[in-house]
């Protein structure tokens, strides 16, 4: 087991941590949490003999093999599957004395030890591992140094999973993975045997994987049994026994009930509406967890929006002959909430840059409105910052007319202190670039947001402080993201991208995280060739989903028809209700009137009677 015992981390005078304690058995998982800068990698580094405690200490057996994610790696030109198939550094010393020996009896001890390891194997788990993580065939024998950042993080990650250890320590594993690729690793982790520490900013990912939380908070440290809503519920019990916090929390707690109540007031039966109304909910638990954040952030609404904002008919987007999305006809608008699903290399990314004008089409008609101001944020946007600039100077710049304490409070609002926004952007941490290019974003008024990522290197509080600014914000937002909690808060409904196609996907997150880990479950074993397998997979899936979802275009269109008419009998009867119908309207058309509603009710009875008839097969299929 791995024991904490009242760790204690000082810098100079600055007491980073005090007193933790803890202990992790194998087969347990603890999540690290607490926000920026509190000390959860510094606790990594203690762990693995990087740092020294200033008192305590940190025990655990002396045969232990510990792995961890490294985040910096000296660009090298090691293949990809051979890099990873190093993170088994003890195959890799055996490979080396087998080369080296040449007596017989030494050699069949050595090729018995290779055997013992695993090492007939390695090339087919490593590479099962990369095409858990989203890379094809071709991409495995690339050089390491030709991957961009993200993909250098992705095969850090599958180094340390290839690692035997009875110690596993993650470190933000979820940046820069495409959400299949964290349901692979969700499952991988939890089948993992030995114990575990992980950073991440992912709810979904933590309550899915963690089964305790160790909350860094001031200068000390609280352990909490459960996943993360479990460590949510204690602390937020906790929380609201301060009265000092009852009257801010209420006034949070209300806020976000008028979004339930509006969104309840639809009175759809859709899955997404149910599923956003149940997000929502939690938010008022996790509520008294962020009354004493520091964030007060908002997106200023558009002034004129066009209606529709976009329309594509028969579109075909790709890179010269490289055809990536054929025959998309959607349109996006005002107010929409859209999350694009698919799987890595999909094209999500692909109809995001053609909706910025990044892209132009191979073919078809994409159709802008005359107000549909976008606001754009990518990673890449990240690095085009004037890094010699400050924050400061940065948005004064674009905003002129502001008054310095106007743009300091702004800035402030954003999780930036008066120092922070005086110190050169080169010298600001990833979530304080992508929190300064978000701010800039909120201020534009833009009619649509297009976001790609946008909670990569974001901790909670903001990731939370931007749900609820987003809930406010009277725009449209069509995103892209792995962070299924947002996804769920913000999202009224999903488009999927696969095999060349977009469509518009009839469930919830649930559903497609449900069908996602069904088929992971399924999976053969990986062969020599996993991109063939991969493929397969694809294919399959396409086919067995195929009968799911003509069942749910018809749940859709029913409930399309049954709001339709609902909405009309309501309108019917609001007349009937008013007298003067009855004293001005001719005999005649007050029949017509009355027999039009009998006819809808009955038209609306029988709609639901199929709704019903056509959700219980669907549940059916899936059971």
């Amino acid at each position: 087991m791995l024991r904490l015992t009242d760790l204690t981390f000082e810098r100079g005078d600055d007491v980073l941590f005090s007193g933790l304690d803890g202990v992790v058995y194998p087969g347990q998982r603890m999540a690290v949490v607490g926000r920026n800068g509190i000390g959860k990698s510094t606790l990594f580094k203690l762990v693995l003999g990087e740092l020294e405690s200033s008192r305590g200490s940190i025990e655990f057996p002396d045969d232990w093999r510990i792995g961890h994610m490294a985040q910096e790696v000296e660009a090298n030109q090691r293949p990809a599957l051979e890099y990873v198939i190093d993170g088994d550094r003890e195959l890799r010393r055996v490979e080396a004395q087998i080369a080296a020996t040449e007596e017989p009896e030494a050699l069949a001890n050595l090729y018995s030890r290779y055997e013992d390891l695993g090492g007939y194997q390695a090339t087919a788990k490593a590479g099962e591992i990369l095409n858990g993580l989203g890379f094809d065939n071709q991409m495995m024998h690339h050089p390491y140094a030709s991957f961009s950042g993200g993909w250098r993080i992705r095969l850090n990650l599958a180094q340390a999973l290839m690692c035997p250890s009875d110690l596993l320590l993650l470190d933000e594993p979820t940046n820069h993975l495409d959400l299949e690729a964290i349901l692979w690793l969700e499952n991988w982790l939890n089948k993992f045997p030995g114990a575990m520490l992980i950073i991440a900013h992912d709810r979904a990912f933590l309550d899915s994987t963690a089964t305790m939380v160790m909350h860094l908070s001031g200068h000390g440290g609280k352990l909490y049994r459960g996943n993360y809503s479990a460590f949510e519920r204690q602390r937020a019990a906790a929380l609201e026994q301060q009265q000092a916090m009852a009257a801010k929390h209420q006034a949070q707690v209300q806020h976000i009930q008028q979004f339930v109540d509006r969104f309840r007031a639809k009175a759809s039966k859709a899955k997404q509406v149910q599923s956003r109304i149940k997000a929502l909910e939690r938010m008022q638990t996790q509520a008294a967890l962020h009354v004493d954040s520091d964030y007060r952030v908002n997106f200023k609404n558009p002034d004129k929006v066009s209606n529709p904002l976009f329309s594509f008919r028969d579109l075909v987007l790709g890179y010269d002959d490289n055809r990536v999305l054929e025959r998309i006809s959607q349109t996006i608008l005002p107010g929409a909430r859209i999350g694009v699903l698919g799987a890595n290399g999909a094209g999500k990314s692909t109809l995001l840059k053609a909706l910025v004008g990044d892209l132009p089409p191979l073919g078809g008609t994409l159709e802008k409105g005359q107000h549909a101001e976008i606001g754009y944020f990518a990673q890449h946007q990240l690095e085009s910052l004037d890094t010699n600039n400050s924050a400061y100077d940065t948005f004064i710049r674009i905003h002129p007319s502001q008054t310095p304490q106007q743009c300091r409070d702004y800035l402030g609002g954003w999780g930036f202190s008066l120092q922070m926004t005086e110190r050169p952007i080169n010298s600001l941490s990833g979530g304080e670039k992508a929190r300064l290019v978000l701010s800039l974003l909120a201020a534009e008024q833009p009619a649509i947001l297009v976001l790609d990522e946008p909670t990569n290197h974001l901790d909670l509080d903001m990731r939370d402080a931007l749900a609820l600014a987003l809930q406010v914000y009277s725009g449209a937002v069509i995103m892209v993201a792995h962070d299924r909690d947002l996804l769920e808060k913000i999202v009224d409904e999903f488009w999927l991208i696969e095999n060349g196609s977009l469509t518009a996907y009839r469930g919830d997150l649930d559903d497609y995280t449900e069908s996602h880990q069904k088929q992971e479950s399924l999976t053969v074993p990986v062969s020599k060739n996993p991109v063939v397998s991969r493929k397969r997979q694809r294919q399959e899936r396409a086919a067995a989903r195929k009968s799911e979802q003509d069942l749910r275009q018809s749940i859709k269109e029913l409930e399309r028809d049954i709001e339709q008419g609902t909405e009309k009998l309501k309108s019917l009867e609001a007349t009937l209700a008013d007298q003067d119908t009855y004293a001005q309207m001719p005999a005649d058309d007050l029949n017509v009137l009355l027999a039009e509603a009998a006819a809808l009710r009955k038209k609306i009875e029988t709609l639901e009677d199929a709704w019903l008839s056509v959700s219980s097969k669907l549940e059916a299929e899936l059971s």
